[in-house]
């Protein structure tokens, strides 16, 4: 097997066409489809069905499209790393948008700081699709809510979020002091994410600990769009205190939720330790410690380190 396959490969996949990787890799088709043929003979297995509006993988195909890629990004680094004799390379990194409001921009001034030749690629994304990501080799390590035991992954608890209600200060309902039940929140209109956020998931089992139920008038899965709808007064929100790191300081009122189980784990998520290359290992380290550093300065609203 030659790396230049994997190459041939990946672009076949990227495009769903013969002719269209052939064109990108300035070869034609004939001979693409060849050295796709003498890999698939090589591993003995289908690894491409033709149909009539292109290719698609087979299951093996798609098994073999996301290790190619882990390697031809190790290789990739480890030949950037060779010709800059100190470590460089890329990075892929997720981040939930409540996340990357209060770690994204110290993380990268960190890894620039440390590690000047390293190129970060952060990904902004629910935690879900990070998740699938993660699975699908697409991405490096990401900061995660749940840990999913069917995957071949490393995993480190990294921190707990508090939840917080969220919303302005004259809106009916509101509650006032430090910290509110959720039992006590039946009459506050609230916007929450759809059911198939794991946040959503975490304050419906919440609710339902507390014999009580959310006034939901709307739900919205962008943070954007929530906390935009929010600063407009039309409903509270229950969102962890990372989501105010974009707000204008002192625009929205928040009160601690003060049920035990409203608590939001946050897990360092990599894939295995062996596939991470040279580079990807540091960030896993710096996203760490800048992670704590938040934490330990108060930058970082209701989270508290794991131990």
């Amino acid at each position: 097997m030659e790396l230049r396959q994997l190459r041939y490969f990946v672009s076949v996949i990227e495009h769903g066409s013969m002719g269209r990787a052939a064109l990108e890799l300035g070869m034609v088709t004939s001979a693409l489809s060849q050295q796709i043929s003498r890999l698939e003979s090589e591993l003995s297995t289908r690894l491409l069905q033709r149909t009539s509006g292109g290719v698609v993988p087979t299951d093996a195909g798609l098994a073999f499209w996301r290790q190619a890629q882990l390697a031809l990004r190790h290789v990739d680094a480890a030949a950037a790393a060779a010709r800059e004799k100190r470590l460089s390379g890329q990075v892929s990194v997720g981040l939930a948008p409540s996340t990357s409001g209060v770690l994204a921009v110290p993380f990268m001034r960190a890894m620039q700081e440390r590690y000047p030749d390293v190129r970060l690629r952060i990904v902004e994304s629910l935690s879900g699709y990070l998740g699938s990501m993660l699975g699908a080799r697409q991405i490096d390590l990401a900061v995660i809510f749940r840990e999913e035991p069917a995957q071949r992954w490393s995993v480190m608890p990294l921190l707990d979020e508090r939840l917080f209600v969220i919303g302005a200060k004259d809106l009916a309902g509101m509650p006032t002091g430090s910290r509110v039940a959720l039992a006590k929140l039946g009459d506050l209109r609230l916007i929450l994410p759809s059911g198939s956020h794991g946040l959503r998931s975490l304050l419906s089992k919440a609710f339902e600990r507390a014999r009580s139920a959310p006034n939901v008038v709307a739900e919205v899965d962008g943070l954007a769009v929530l906390m935009d709808a929010v600063c407009h007064g039309l409903a509270a929100t229950i969102q962890p205190g990372a989501a105010l790191a974009r707000v204008a300081p002192g625009a929205l009122e928040s009160v601690r939720v003060a049920d035990r189980d409203a608590l939001r784990p946050n897990l360092l998520a990599s894939v295995s330790d062996d596939e991470l290359s040279p580079a990807a290992l540091a960030a896993r380290v710096v996203l760490a410690d800048v992670a704590r550093e938040l934490v330990q300065a108060g930058r970082w609203p209701g989270a508290a380190l794991r131990a």
